[in-house]
């Protein structure tokens, strides 16, 4: 598998591979965070794309088969500064995921787009909705730590915040509450 930057041309694409998603989300109790609103909008994924933070996984053949939009810097997510019920672990420049989708026709797809992110920067933030248990169980698997909640702007569902540093100190597991 290979990331790249997306292209106008994968646009097609990424918009099946992001029905995929909102289907398998449904199936796996996570019917609300993208389906209500047919997230996300092509507009969208338009400007993520033009703004160069539009990525795709690709398989050994080229075929695109995951896609995710990554953004780095002091402050990539505003809205990650409002986080309640916990706090962030590392205050320094970080990078952030968001719309992580696959086509699950490989496993490992999601590991690897993730770990590909947090190689490009060594911290890395990521938040998601409560019922996307298939989520917060891969962002656990591969070392993220919950942090809190945050809101997001389309809808005000809290979203659980994770987050992987390599300069944060270990911290135990048991913060998040049952």
């Amino acid at each position: 598998m290979r990331i790249r930057k997306s292209e106008e041309r994968d646009l097609p694409r990424i918009m099946e591979i992001y029905a995929h998603a909102r289907e398998f989300m449904a199936a796996h109790g996570n019917p609300n965070q993208w389906g209500p609103t047919n997230w996300p909008p092509e507009a969208m994924i338009r400007r993520d794309i033009g703004t160069g933070n539009s990525f795709v996984c690709e398989n050994g053949d080229g075929r695109v088969i995951g896609t995710f939009y990554f953004s780095q810097g002091p402050d990539p997510e505003p809205g990650y500064r409002g986080i309640t019920e916990g706090a962030w672990r590392d205050g320094s420049p970080y990078g952030v995921v968001h719309r992580i989708a696959t086509d699950h026709s490989e496993r490992g797809i999601g590991a690897f787009c993730l770990n590909w992110a947090f190689e490009q920067c060594g911290h890395l933030r990521i938040d998601t909705h409560g019922d996307n248990t298939v989520m917060q169980n891969l962002l656990k698997k591969l070392g993220f730590v919950y942090c809190g909640i945050i809101r997001v702007a389309q809808d005000n569902d809290p979203r659980r915040a994770f987050e992987k540093s390599s300069q944060a100190p270990a911290q135990p597991e048991n913060r998040e509450k049952a």
